[in-house]
């Protein structure tokens, strides 16, 4: 029966080993639950003021960067406006230069009409007075002598003679 002993159940053994898991229990629970229970709460609490830290930056992040996009857009709009204005400007001032050429290019074709005029009346009164002194001249000579029809014909001669070579130096 030897074998039986070795195999029996002690209960007051098992009875201590309860006690004293028990006072175990009741000392790790008082000395190191309580600290290692406070610890991580503390720890709990830097990281929800950290998240509120961070919650708090992005909040203000995303403010300024509606901010920044809201300065920016309204940059853009008057970026467009300067340049609008500087183009209706650039082109009312080009209008102005094109108008000024044009009217300058006017003034000088009505000069040069009136100039052609002049000319061309100076001419007129220069190739008639040609004709007078051709003419008077011509008057004289009939006047000077008598005139057959061999000299009558030489006196045409020498006459359109005399007006070719003028016409040669008037032009």
């Amino acid at each position: 029966m030897q074998h039986l002993d070795v195999i029996s159940v002690n209960i007051w053994q098992i009875l201590i080993a309860l006690i004293n898991l028990t006072i175990l229990f009741l000392v790790l629970k008082k000395f190191l639950y309580k600290p290692v229970d406070k610890i991580l709460k503390k720890r709990q609490e830097e990281l929800d003021r950290q998240y509120d830290k961070a919650n708090s930056a992005n909040s203000e992040a995303q403010s300024l960067k509606a901010e920044y996009e809201t300065r920016l857009n309204g940059a853009k709009l008057k970026a467009e406006d300067i340049i609008n204005n500087a183009t209706a400007t650039a082109a009312m001032r080009s209008d102005k230069i094109i108008e000024g050429a044009r009217e300058e290019a006017d003034a000088i074709v009505k000069r040069a009409e009136t100039q052609a005029e002049l000319e061309k009346a100076r001419a007129e009164k220069e190739i008639k007075e040609q004709i007078i002194d051709v003419s008077s001249t011509l008057a004289e000579k009939l006047l000077s002598r008598e005139i057959n029809a061999d000299d009558h014909k030489k006196l045409i001669d020498s006459f359109i003679d005399e007006i070719g070579e003028d016409d040669d130096f008037g032009e």
